[in-house]
């Protein structure tokens, strides 16, 4: 398996191939529905977003509260629900997708127009994925509770390259 550090870089985008397992660490953000809305709000109005996008990998989930680790149970949520205001995202400069299952094909068209990648993170694995986050902190939209944007510094998180920046699709039969 392939070990990459978030925010992930050109180089390393380019590196991943649909199919791929990888193990990511670093710092990424949750976000969910209603910080999606938001997030594509202040881009589409020119605002300046609470978090600079730029070369971030945006993790579609909403954590719970934690016991005695740093997060709760942080599984992935269903990618396609974003995908009206993913293209803005990635042109707004985020270079990381995770979640899980298909996405459409203006999403497809737009990770490979802005050099990004998305990744699966294993459905049903919350309380293990949670393992994986070393910090977690709200840092937007904290009124909006397990919607609220997260930053989270994680460990080893197992990936599965979902369609990589040159628009090769996992789903697809054509890899």
């Amino acid at each position: 398996m392939k070990k990459i550090t978030a925010p992930l870089t050109g180089k390393q985008i380019r590196s991943l191939k649909a199919g791929e397992l990888v193990f990511l660490s670093g710092i990424i953000y949750t976000a969910r529905d209603q910080a999606h809305l938001r997030l594509k709000r202040d881009i589409g109005k020119n605002r300046k977003t609470p978090l600079d996008l730029k070369g971030q990998v945006i993790y579609y989930c909403g954590p719970t509260p934690s016991g005695k680790r740093a997060i709760g149970s942080c599984g992935p949520t269903t990618s396609g629900r974003m995908d009206g205001s993913t293209p803005q995202m990635l042109e707004a400069g985020v270079r990381g997708l995770i979640g899980k299952g298909r996405r459409s094909e203006p999403v497809r068209k737009a990770i490979k127009k802005h050099g990004a990648v998305y990744f699966l993170a294993p459905a049903g694995a919350g309380a293990y994925i949670s393992g994986c986050v070393i910090d977690s902190r709200a840092v937007a939209y904290e009124e909006l509770g397990p919607e609220a944007v997260y930053r989270l510094e994680v460990r080893d998180l197992p990936l599965i390259v979902g369609i990589d920046y040159g628009g090769k699709d996992l789903y697809s039969r054509s890899i």
